[in-house]
């Protein structure tokens, strides 16, 4: 049975949620336009996710002036990387891949193996700062916004992820924070969005492949991620606050190998 035979079923508020949605965009495409040539102040980070791929699909079926980007890890699934050729040539928002910086993730597999994520938690938090922490930097350089698929009903952690967050220096978006998992495959059968086939396979939450697997059901929709961790430590940075707010690359990351390597988009 298909993610969408599965799942899709709207809730009574799936119109409301729609409708939210597309104003929150339409609001933050105005309100951080670019000018004279310069990228819009805000942008959409993608992990082509069912969440991801809504909003994505929002903001080209609006024609909206919002940039996409998408972190390759270098340890994503093969479905996922297919989906990521096939939106970029099917995108009319442009869509910017960043890729960790090559010569931090030979030295940190050098020292600690391909597998290290597995060996204690703070490797696995390393890994994620030099595959996606890092380059996520990148990706937001010089943007006042960006545009998450968080949703509330995803887990305990993000139960009160508000539309618009303003707590940080940067502010964060989550046009679906009030969508529910039926509204989500709703809206991709009924506006035939192209989607990961993992979701098909019981993966609701799609990461890197070592760290992700299939979940049963009953399961948290993130029980997949990280799963021989405790449960209070299953976020790879991109969505945790530090005490001062901001967003930082893991303390665990071989900075100077992050500041002398030549990095690649």
């Amino acid at each position: 049975m298909s993610a969408i035979e599965l799942n899709a079923r709207a809730s009574r508020d799936y119109t409301l949620h729609l409708s939210e949605a597309q104003g929150v965009l339409a609001q933050a495409a105005a309100q951080y336009a670019g000018a004279d040539g310069v990228a819009a102040r805000v942008t959409q980070a993608s992990s082509l996710g069912a969440e991801d791929v809504i909003i994505s699909h929002i903001i080209n079926s609006l024609k909206l002036d919002i940039g996409i980007f998408v972190l390759e890890t270098g340890r994503l699934h093969k479905q996922t990387l297919d989906l990521l050729d096939q939106f970029k040539a099917d995108s009319r928002a442009l869509v910017i891949v960043y890729k960790p910086v090559e010569e931090a993730v030979i030295q940190f597999v050098a020292k600690e193996g391909a597998d290290a994520m597995y060996k204690s938690i703070d490797l696995r938090k390393a890994c994620c700062g030099i595959r996606k922490m890092e380059p996520l930097e990148r990706a937001l350089k010089g943007k006042e916004a960006w545009i998450t698929g968080l949703r509330r009903e995803q887990s305990g952690a993000r139960a009160e992820v508000p539309l618009v967050d303003v707590s940080d220096k940067r502010v964060k978006i989550n046009p679906l924070s009030n969508w529910t998992w039926g509204d989500v495959w709703h809206y991709i059968k009924e506006n035939k969005v192209a989607y990961n086939p993992l979701h098909d396979t019981f993966f609701p939450s799609i990461g890197c492949e070592p760290c992700t697997r299939a979940i049963s059901m009953g399961e948290d929709f993130r029980s997949g991620r990280w799963w021989w961790e405790d449960e209070a430590a299953k976020e790879c940075g991109l969505h945790v606050k530090h005490v001062d707010g901001s967003l930082s690359v893991s303390e665990s990351v071989p900075v100077s190998a992050l500041t002398t390597a030549k990095v690649s988009v």
